[in-house]
């Protein structure tokens, strides 16, 4: 249980618990699936995490409990013939939401309901979200413990993420400007180099990575042509393809003309490697790879994961050895970053405003 949400829950219960209404924290905690599917999603508040936000799923529960304790809070009789809320006043609710500008509605129609039932719903169960022709509410089930109505707390949950995650991109915002406003070059350099730590922020270290990858291709020219006598030379370009952590599928940077595509990734999931390789085809990626350890290790260890995996089949392991076209760590970042000139680093410097801007949705200057 994340140490917020035991917060929460010790000022919320202390009443309860000390009339022994409610045995303990934890044993409420343990009763309530709703609630451990919130400590479950909300990994992000952690600095070092590569998890997602999860704001649509968190979102799209949070705005029926926001309806929902407005007008049928410990009403439980009133609310078993309540109908649902209209599908625009919930959207147009978690839209206006921090971060929630570009949600869409996938969380309500689906996403939340079969994330629940995989990791919480108990057999017989019914969903969390009831649909309803274009209405939504939650289950009864899920809203009440032992008598005792969590929507509130459930909603001071959801409100006190949104409060720490608002806190940790303020600071996010804070060293991105630092680091801009610096006069001397080895001393921006230095200073981008203490955002490639294997524990840095997983955004920051995506627009970092990208930046000094752009940066250093683009000192790289190839030859493109249909013959000898119709070729043209040109320098690499590196394209950042979405947003961090978006969750569509995407892969991280592309590459033209050479058509390179680039995944960022965390160094112990090699299962995630394999994911990635499976959803564009086994067509080969590049990992940028968020650790410390030399590329060689990594590549290493992805290949004995790839063998145990495959059980020995031939088939199998060359499909995805031939699919690893290099592994990138923090090492070669570094090295690429402190080769750059001065003018190469304040392009650098403009991308990661771009990008982080973008990324937080701040206006762009």
């Amino acid at each position: 249980m994340k140490e917020f949400i035991k917060s929460i829950l010790n000022d919320e219960l202390a009443d309860e618990i000390s009339n022994k209404r409610v045995e303990s924290v934890e044993i409420f905690f343990n009763k309530s699936q709703l609630i451990q599917y919130f400590d479950y999603k909300m990994g992000a508040i952690y600095g070092n995490s590569k998890s997602r936000r999860s704001l649509a799923n968190i979102y799209a529960i949070y705005s029926i409990l926001y309806f929902y304790t407005n007008d049928f809070f410990n009403r439980p009789e009133e609310y078993r013939g309540f109908t649902g809320y209209e599908y625009m006043k919930l959207f147009n609710f978690y839209r206006s939401l921090y971060g929630g500008e570009k949600l869409q509605n996938h969380a309500l129609n689906s996403r939340v309901n079969g994330e629940f039932e995989n990791k919480f719903k108990k057999t017989n169960q019914e969903q969390l979200i009831i649909i309803n022709d274009g209405k939504y509410l939650i289950h009864i089930d899920y809203l009440y413990v032992d008598g005792f109505d969590i929507g509130k707390i459930c909603s001071r949950i959801c409100e006190e993420y949104i409060s720490i995650l608002k806190l940790k991109d303020n600071k996010l915002v804070s060293d991105i400007n630092e680091l801009i406003s610096l006069k001397n070059y080895s001393d921006k350099k230095d200073k981008i180099s203490e955002f490639l730590v294997s524990d840095s922020e997983a955004r920051i270290f995506e627009i970092i990575s990208y930046a000094i990858l752009k940066n250093h291709y683009s000192n790289i020219e190839v030859y493109f042509g249909y013959s000898m006598d119709s070729l043209v030379k040109e320098q690499l370009t590196l394209y950042k393809t979405g947003r961090t952590n978006a969750n569509d599928g995407g892969i991280d940077f592309v590459m033209k003309p050479l058509g390179r595509f680039f995944q960022v990734t965390e160094v112990d999931v090699y299962n995630k490697y394999l994911l990635d390789i499976d959803k564009v085809m086994h067509y080969p990626v590049t990992f940028v790879v968020k650790t410390t350890r030399l590329s060689q290790e990594i590549y290493d260890d992805l290949k004995k994961y790839i063998n145990i995996r495959a059980n020995g089949m031939k088939v199998i392991i060359d499909r995805y050895n031939k699919a690893i076209e290099e592994i990138i760590t923090i090492n070669e970042l570094k090295k690429w970053l402190y080769n750059l000139n001065s003018n190469e680093i304040d392009c650098l410097l403009r991308d990661i405003d771009l990008y982080y801007k973008l990324e937080l949705n701040i206006p762009l200057s």
